[in-house]
């Protein structure tokens, strides 16, 4: 039978027709949208305001959200959304985000998925070097891993917070999956390479999966990718992004020990937001020398009936046994009730920094 007879219509050309139409009418109405971006961004320039606005942002995906009515889900309008609006940040002004790098980290994918592929990435060694970059106004913003929900508090991003004033700015909770990276047959690899702290977060999978080979720690899942790309019979751990960015192949997707292990993300600035009605506020503190100088701190926020939804502490680097405390409550710095708290709280500390209100994040990117 000839494949050049036509074929028969099985119902499908009119509904693409109908498509192909619909489509042509987005373009048109995302570019009169970009047109009022590129005003808003003028706007902008002359007030000097920053072009990322945290509470703005939460302010229009919630309004998609609410406009949504299906069949999409929201998690699907929501990321069309982000990427309009990581467009939208290029045509006002290029945007440019710093993470602890190399490019395919953990951190690179979280800064991805928070502010989409249009703005400018700059990947740095270490997250001190975040801190710095934005002090120094090389960058825009910063975004740096603060807790995660299996190994507790990131030491470096805490110590950080000691030596520059730095604002946080927003909040990101990001799903931690580990990938099995390799371009060769499970049976052939003889060393993987990722972080200690990957390898012990997969290690029931690996001792029965590949307990033949040999576990070498690197600084990064990203540097592991790219030398698991060099070897053969060589894997690395690390994110699908990785294996994108290093043309690996996921063998096994998935592998942590924890479905459900999240990482929370601080994007920080040198400006914080306005408040949203929905946010969380982060204090640094430095307690009495007397019993229950840390409890009468505390009790503050109870009496004021602030909920308290982290607390962590770190050595102040400067004397022996005395400690710094990172604390985030519920609430905006500029309410009244919050205020109240905060002047009660300061007069029990011998040190409190706000180091910002920010948008609380209600879902996981």
């Amino acid at each position: 039978m000839s494949t050049d007879q036509p074929q028969p219509d099985d119902g499908l050309n009119p509904l693409r027709a109908r498509i192909d139409e619909i489509d042509q009418q987005l373009i048109k109405l995302l570019n009169e949208r970009a047109k009022v971006v590129v005003e808003i961004g003028k706007v902008k320039q002359v007030g000097n305001t920053p072009i990322y606005a945290p509470d703005r942002e939460q302010r229009v995906l919630q309004q998609v959200r609410d406009y949504n009515k299906g069949p999409l889900p929201d998690s699907c309008v929501e990321a069309i959304w982000r990427e309009l609006m990581s467009g939208s940040f290029a045509l006002e002004r290029p945007l440019r985000v710093g993470y602890l790098g190399p490019p395919g980290s953990f951190s690179h994918l979280a800064a991805r998925r928070k502010f989409g592929a249009s703005i400018e990435y700059d990947p740095l060694n270490d997250i001190h070097a975040v801190f710095q970059e934005i002090a120094r106004g090389h960058i825009d913003y910063g975004l740096v891993p603060i807790e995660n929900s299996a190994i507790g508090g990131i030491g470096e991003t805490l110590d950080s917070f000691l030596e520059i004033k730095i604002e946080v700015c927003a909040e990101v909770l990001i799903n931690i999956h580990h990938n099995l990276l390799a371009n060769c047959e499970p049976e052939q690899i003889d060393k993987i390479y990722s972080k200690p702290e990957v390898f012990a977060q997969c290690r029931n999978w690996l001792g029965v999966q590949l307990r033949q080979a040999d576990r070498i720690p690197v600084a990064s899942s990203a540097k592991a990718a790219e030398m698991a790309s060099q070897e053969h019979g060589a894997a690395a751990i690390g994110s699908t992004l990785a294996a994108d960015l290093y043309n690996l192949k996921v063998l096994f997707a998935n592998i942590e020990d924890k479905p459900d292990n999240t990482t929370r993300f601080f994007v920080i600035g040198r400006q914080g937001p306005k408040p949203t009605g929905d946010d969380k506020t982060a204090l640094m503190i430095t307690a009495q020398h007397t019993a229950g100088g840390l409890a009468n701190i505390l009790d503050v926020f109870r009496d004021h009936g602030l909920n308290l939804t982290h607390i962590d502490k770190r050595p102040s680097q400067r004397e022996n046994w005395t400690y710094y405390f990172f604390i985030d409550f519920v609430g905006h710095r500029d309410d009244p009730k919050v205020q109240a708290a905060l002047d009660v709280a300061r007069a029990k500390c011998q040190q409190l920094t706000i180091l910002g209100s920010f948008p609380r994040a209600r879902d996981v990117l």
